[in-house]
C-alpha cells in the first residue's frame, strides 16, 4: 500500500533520544504505527508531540510517550502530511482541520518530513481548496476578506453543519485553482486579515517528501535543507 510505504520510510528519519512531532492523516498515521513498533519490537525510545486529538489518541494506544509544551525546547523532527506540495517544497497542508496545531509543532522542529503521494505534486499550489482557520466571531467578515483575496468561491466547511477544529474554530475553504504562485506573500496577507488564525500554506518550513506509490518509494531531500 503506498501510503503505508511513504508512512513507514518516514521513521528512517527517527533514531533514540528524539523528540519527535507527530503529524495527523491517513499517511502519517502509519509513521505513527510504525514508530509504536519500533519502540516495542526494536527498543527505539523517542516522545512524542501530537497535532491533534485524533494522533494523540493513537500515539497513546500505542504507548508512545507525549510531552506536555512546558517540557518542549525544541523537536528534532516533525512528520506530517501535505495536500499538496510544489518544486520549492512549499506546501498545502490542513484537509484534515488540524492545520494551526501541525504549524505550531512544525515551527519549533529541527525539521519536517513529509508523507504523501503522487498525486500531490504540483506545479503550482492552489487546486486543493486553501483551508484557512478563522475564530467563530465575526466569520462572515472575514470571510468576506478572504473572498477579497481568492478568485473563485470561499465556503464555511460542512456549511450549515459547520466543521468545529480541535481549538473550537471554523474552517473557510477557498477555491484559489492552480494560482498560487507567490505562496510566501499571500501566507503573509492571509494572515493579516483579523479573525484569521492561521493559513494552509506552510512555505520554507519542508525538508524532505517521501512519496508512496504502486512503484515504491522516492525520497526528494529540499536542496541546502536543514536535512541535506
Amino acid at each position: 500500500m503506498a501510503k503505508q510505504a511513504a508512512g513507514i520510510a518516514a521513521c528512517d528519519f527517527v533514531s533514540s533520544g528524539m523528540d519527535v512531532g507527530l503529524g495527523t492523516g491517513s499517511t502519517v498515521k502509519y509513521t505513527v504505527i510504525e514508530l509504536g513498533r519500533r519502540m516495542v519490537e526494536e527498543g527505539l525510545k523517542i516522545r512524542g508531540v501530537p497535532t491533534s486529538i485524533e494522533t494523540e489518541k493513537l500515539a497513546k494506544s500505542l504507548k508512545i510517550p507525549l510531552l506536555e509544551w512546558h517540557e518542549v525546547d525544541t523537536l528534532a523532527v516533525t512528520i506530517d502530511g501535505a495536500d499538496e506540495f510544489d518544486s520549492a517544497f512549499h506546501l498545502i497542508k490542513g484537509g484534515g482541520g488540524a492545520l494551526t496545531r501541525e504549524k505550531i509543532v512544525a515551527q519549533v522542529s529541527d525539521a519536517m518530513v513529509i508523507v504523501t503521494d503522487p498525486r500531490k505534486d504540483v506545479g503550482t499550489l492552489g487546486k486543493f481548496p486553501l483551508p484557512v482557520e478563522v475564530i467563530q466571531f465575526g466569520w462572515e467578515v472575514t470571510s468576506r476578506h478572504l473572498a477579497d483575496l481568492c478568485p473563485s468561491t470561499v465556503s464555511r466547511r460542512g456549511g450549515d453543519s459547520p466543521f468545529v477544529t480541535d481549538n473550537g474554530n471554523f474552517i473557510i475553504d477557498c477555491q484559489f485553482g492552480a494560482t498560487i504562485t507567490e505562496p510566501v506573500t499571500m501566507e503573509a496577507n492571509i494572515r493579516g486579515i483579523a479573525g484569521v488564525v492561521e493559513v494552509g500554506l506552510f512555505t520554507h518550513m519542508a525538508d524532505a517528501v517521501i512519496i508512496g506509490s504502486t512503484a515504491g518509494t522516492e525520497v526528494r531531500m529540499k536542496p541546502n535543507g536543514r536535512l541535506s
